[in-house]
């Protein structure tokens, strides 16, 4: 934010930084007003993972359930405001269900309590649950993105059942707020170039992503979509940092 301006110093933004936004009560930045979006780099989607203990293949089949269990189900994350947690609260708000938050430090120990049962549900990373999605360990029962992911394209998208519903991570790069426009148009072309690689394509989906290219404008544009819809599940839910 106090660097210079000359486009030697970028930041690598994502939608954390959207989150943390309204999650925090006192910043000594503004995220959306000191930050130059440039362009955006790659949008993942999250994968509603269930334990193979609780009785529902489809997100139909789990609304039903919760709704019948009201407060019995309970969905892991890596930490209170996480893109895993934000999932969770605004799925429970679009489906009308009451889910208990569990929440961890880190992916890594919620990932091993879900595969003990401990947790029943989560939205993790496809990355992360893939394999164990194929070995029959966890149950995938929708993604989060508005569109079916490559990886699992029989998997369908949450919106799928519950209209108008996504949650996805993202990355892209910002420079300081008074970075002169000339220069946000070089690198947000040399981005743009980039992502248009056959070999960074290849590698963006072997990492369970999309490329997001576009304008400045566009990724700024999905920056205060992100972080507006972000600060209503928070404020809705009464969610405080850890």
């Amino acid at each position: 934010m106090k660097s210079a301006p000359d486009g030697y110093t970028l930041l690598l933004s994502g939608s954390f930084n959207a989150i943390n936004a309204t999650l925090y009560d006192k910043l000594n930045f503004n995220f959306t007003r000191d930050i130059a979006p440039v362009a955006g780099i790659m949008r993942n989607p999250l994968m509603m993972v269930v334990h193979p203990s609780v009785p529902a293949s489809t997100v139909a089949e789990l609304i039903t359930h919760a709704k019948t269990n009201p407060g019995q189900l309970n969905f892991g994350s890596a930490g209170n405001g996480s893109p895993q947690h934000m999932a969770g609260e605004l799925f429970k708000v679009m489906a009308g269900i009451d889910m208990t938050h569990v929440r961890y430090r880190g992916s890594a120990a919620m990932l091993t309590d879900l595969l003990r049962g401990e947790v029943h549900l989560a939205f993790d990373p496809i990355l992360s649950s893939l394999e164990y999605i194929r070995s029959g360990r966890l149950r995938a029962l929708a993604v989060t993105t508005s569109t079916r992911a490559p990886a699992l394209p029989d998997v369908p998208t949450v919106a799928e059942t519950v209209s108008g519903f996504e949650s996805v991570g993202w990355v892209g790069i910002g420079v300081p707020r008074h970075t002169p426009a000339h220069i946000v148009v070089k690198l947000n072309g040399e981005i743009n170039a980039g992502l248009a690689d056959v070999a960074i394509k290849a590698r963006l989906a072997d990492l369970g992503g999309a490329p997001i290219p576009g304008s400045s404008a566009e990724f700024g544009r999905l920056i205060a979509e992100q972080t507006e819809r972000w600060s209503h599940v928070i404020r809705a839910a009464h969610i405080k940092a850890e």
